[in-house]
């Protein structure tokens, strides 16, 4: 590696780092965090086997599972301005992620449910709880339980997946590199960079998810035991 290369990857280093710490995560946390109410409602709706709202999610998820995720983003960045509604491109970033991630976790959390054995739902009722009572004590931690690793996946896959983002100029890490490369005329190497702090991020979720999944693997054995 030449001297002058060197001096273009250490210098955009930190250019490219920002935005991924201050775009990238928080674009990445904030859909997750959303797409995890909607998945957790929608999939509500569907344990709890009501047609009509059934039908409504089991056709949301159809649609956003059925179609790609770039395709949504321009259909709600460039597409809706011409219906007159106008989306900054975060909060459309936001919106699309959410959305999507949101129909994934659903199929996940609904597995979740369904994997809670309905004899413990009825003793519920049998000792006076009523719905939400079964819901919060008995339904979610066990279905949180199973629907961890799954989701933790969805979490990596999706720090990579915003990188989408720059086609509607979200000024994430990608889009970053991109800016970088077309001054510089170093695609191979930048792009390398930026693929090792994707792969860095991945990692540190990767460790997290394993140190999660081990703390909630040992209190399922110790409140097991305590029985």
């Amino acid at each position: 590696m030449n001297d002058h290369l060197w001096q273009i990857l250490t210098d955009s280093f930190f250019k490219i780092l920002i935005p991924g710490l201050l775009t990238t995560i928080p674009l990445t946390a904030i859909s997750f965090c959303l797409a995890l109410v909607l998945g957790s409602l929608t999939a509500l709706v569907q344990f709890a086997n009501v047609k009509i709202l059934k039908h409504i999610a089991r056709f949301y998820i159809w649609v956003i599972r059925g179609t790609p995720i770039l395709v949504q983003l321009y259909v709600v960045f460039y597409g809706l301005p011409k219906v007159g509604v106008m989306i900054a491109p975060f909060t459309a970033a936001v919106l699309v992620f959410s959305i999507n991630e949101g129909a994934y976790t659903a199929e996940i959390m609904r597995s979740a449910f369904e994997s809670v054995p309905v004899g413990q739902i009825e003793a519920g009722y049998c000792v006076g709880m009523n719905y939400l009572q079964i819901f919060w004590r008995i339904l979610l931690p066990q279905a949180l339980k199973t629907a961890f690793p799954p989701l933790s996946n969805s979490l990596i896959a999706m720090v990579k997946e915003t990188s989408l983002a720059a086609n509607i100029t979200v000024t994430e890490m990608f889009m970053a590199t991109q800016r970088i490369v077309a001054r510089t005329y170093e695609p191979l190497a930048l792009y390398i960079e930026v693929a090792l702090i994707y792969l860095v991020f991945s990692t540190v979720l990767t460790k997290v998810q394993r140190i999660a999944e081990r703390k909630i693997n040992f209190f399922t054995e110790k409140s097991r035991g305590e029985r």
